[in-house]
Order: C-alpha cells, then structure tokens, then sequence
C-alpha cells in the first residue's frame, strides 16, 4: 500500500468515525504494554501477520516507542530460524500480567489458540483483535476491530477502486495510527513519513 492510498483513505472515512476508532484501538496497543518484547502478534495457521509485524517494528524505530515492536508468534517456526522468528505457541503460555496479546485473526481462530487467549486473559495479559466477527473471540478481547464493518464501506462515487476496507488496509492504519504521539501528529509529518517508508529517506543536502 502507498502513501497516497493511506491518505485517500483516511480523508474518505474521516465522517465514519473510523479514522478515530483506529486511533482509539491504536492508543489501547500503545499504553497496553511498555515492556520490549511484551506485545505479541498471532495469527492463524493459515494467515500469519508478518506484514503487519513488520509495519509495527517500523513504527516503534520512528516514534521511539519500544513497547510497540512485537514479538511475532508462529505455528510452526522451523528448526533453525533466526531467533527473532523462533517463537512458538508455547510464548502465549508464558505470557504474563503486562504483556499484550494482538490477535489477527481473518477466520475463525482455532480452538487451541482461543485455549491459549483465555489463559492469557486469566493471567492479566491485554488481549486485542483485528478479526472477522469470531463470536468465540467476544468475551476474551479487551478492545477489537472487526473488518468487515459497515462503518469500513468508503462511498463508491468517492475514487475508483476504494470501494471497502480489507484487512491489510486495517492493519497499515492501526500501525500508522499506533506510531503517532499522543498530540499526534501534523498531516504533513504523517505524509512524510508514510512516504519514507515507501520510498526510503529522502537524501541529505
């Protein structure tokens, strides 16, 4: 996703009151845990958010915020993969009172990672979700998104293409929208730096 299309699409839902909610969700993940290391990412054995990973680990080395680089959390990480991509199932059974756990789940979550959410919840960990409407997830989460959403759909006669919000679409806006400050952030500074990221650094004179 380019910057242009993150702009686009938060002037188009600044009157659903989605670019607020995103920003509510976002500072619930920024005050959830300051600890490194205590925000971990899980998906589904089908759909791992390594994207979504990587835009919150950006974000963490812009804003200075350490809290918010994840620790990513895998099915079935393969013997001999670097440390940082090692992380099993069993990290969620050792998670403890301060920790975060962020759960994207696009389909239904697995019984045995809903075991492993509601274990965290008992110990005292923030649980969060971007997820499809799980009912099973309801009473776990302490705060969610849920994509699909009526209040997600972007006017068709407003640009070609923009017609709805997907998940990777959430996913960028809440790890932009986790990296701004408390005062936030001017337009401009946001553009810019949405633009570094796409484009890398712009040169020195």
């Amino acid at each position: 996703m380019d910057s242009q299309r993150v702009r686009v699409l938060r002037d188009l839902l600044a009157t659903t009151g989605w670019v607020e909610r995103s920003r509510d969700f976002a500072g619930t993940l920024r005050r959830s845990t300051t600890r490194p290391g205590g925000l971990l990412l899980v998906g589904t054995p089908q759909d791992e958010p390594w994207h979504l990973a990587a835009h919150l680990d950006d974000e963490a080395r812009f804003s200075g915020i350490a809290g918010l680089s994840p620790t990513l959390v895998r099915w079935s990480p393969p013997a001999g993969a670097p440390p940082h991509l090692a992380f099993g199932l069993d990290r969620i059974e050792a998670t403890t009172r301060g920790e975060t756990l962020f759960v994207v789940a696009p389909e239904a979550a697995p019984e045995q990672l809903l075991e492993r959410v509601a274990d965290a919840r008992r110990i005292g960990a923030t649980i969060l979700s971007i997820d499809d409407g799980d009912d099973q997830l309801d009473d776990l989460v302490h705060d969610r998104l849920v994509v699909p959403d009526q209040s997600l759909v972007v006017p068709e006669s407003s640009v070609a293409g923009l017609a709805s919000v997907d998940f990777e679409t959430v996913q960028h806006l809440v790890s932009v929208a986790a990296g701004e400050s408390a005062s936030r952030l001017s337009a401009r500074d946001r553009l810019s730096r949405l633009l570094e990221r796409v484009s890398g650094p712009a040169p020195r004179r």
